[in-house]
């Protein structure tokens, strides 16, 4: 029998998930890790840097859904997760596969589009094209190929639960 290689989906999201969620674990302790680096508008930037109680606490938030993320990406391969419904679960893979993609590709306002049209100089920046060039590089270079593949791997593993879903007609 061939190796289920979709099944790595899983795996890939579970450590997508650990990446993100030790990094903003780590910011929520006092951090300063890739901070800096967030493409931000300028004024919430500066309240990130500032350690606003607000991005203190949603640091704090995203490190607890990375967690949920680990256990929801791992519950689609390992024996544990069958007790778990299925189309319970798909209804949340899917749309976190397919948000990161949007994310890595522009859609929702960050992603490799927009990058390239900041770095090709549209649109105009005015003062804060220094800030906005710089994080539209980090963006390019680790960000947005960050969301797309771990996009991807959660949308693998959609699909590798799709097709593993009994379908309403073959009830025979």
């Amino acid at each position: 029998m061939p190796a289920d290689r979709l099944r790595f989906g899983a795996y890939g999201a579970a450590a997508g998930c650990v990446a993100y969620g030790a990094m903003k674990l780590a910011q929520a302790l006092g951090a300063t890790v890739l901070a800096d680096k967030d493409p931000l508008p300028p004024d919430l930037r500066d309240r990130l840097l500032a350690r606003d109680p607000l991005f203190v606490a949603s640091f704090w938030v995203m490190a607890g859904a990375a967690v949920i993320g680990v256990v929801v990406a791992l519950s689609t391969v390992r024996p544990w997760g069958r007790a778990v419904p299925r189309r319970l679960v798909l209804a949340m893979v899917w749309p976190i596969g397919i948000a990161m993609v949007a994310r890595s590709v522009g859609v929702l306002g960050f992603g490799f589009v927009g990058d390239i049209l900041t770095l090709g100089g549209h649109p105009d920046l005015g003062s804060k094209a220094a800030l906005a060039e710089e994080l539209a590089r980090w963006d390019l270079l680790l960000w947005s190929p960050f969301f797309l593949i771990w996009g991807a791997c959660w949308t693998a593993t959609a699909v590798r639960m799709s097709r593993r879903m009994p379908s309403r007609t073959s009830g025979r």
